[in-house]
């Protein structure tokens, strides 16, 4: 088994992660996951903005904490998931997750650590450190 591509990135402000966000999502295709994971106020949600910015998606973006999942219409369907209300594998599965993972658009997930075992080969995991009280350790992985 060969060891997954991983690189590091180091934000030093909101705007940085965002620009990051929005590097990355420029070059997103059709059939593409994003699992995102990190603690609480790490940036995931920004750094989401900033992915759909770079899909074409005009208009405000908020993490779906409350309605689990949001659609966005870009120069594709952008499927944005917050599993963190969600307690077990159970419920994950309800949610149809499948749906979008091999849907027609882009697959966004935030706190995806619930959901590895449904994510495909292939997706591309970002994880979130604190370093600072604006700055951030941004890990991405292809997995």
């Amino acid at each position: 088994m060969r060891n997954p591509k991983s690189e590091t990135f180091h934000t030093s402000s909101p705007e940085e992660t965002l620009e990051l966000g929005r590097k990355i999502g420029e070059g997103l295709k059709v059939g593409d996951v994003v699992a995102l994971t990190g603690e609480l106020g790490t940036g995931k949600t920004l750094f989401t903005q900033g992915l759909v910015q770079g899909l074409g998606v005009k208009g405000y973006v908020k993490s779906p904490s409350f309605t689990i999942v949001n659609k966005y219409e870009g120069s594709l369907p952008v499927y944005h998931l917050d599993l963190y209300r969600l307690g077990d594998v159970n419920e994950i599965y309800e949610l149809g997750i499948e749906e979008y993972l091999y849907g027609d658009g882009v697959c966004i997930i935030e706190w995806a650590e619930k959901a590895y075992s449904f994510l495909p080969h292939g997706y591309l995991l970002i994880k979130f450190f604190y370093t600072g009280e604006r700055t951030r350790k941004i890990e991405i992985t292809q997995r």
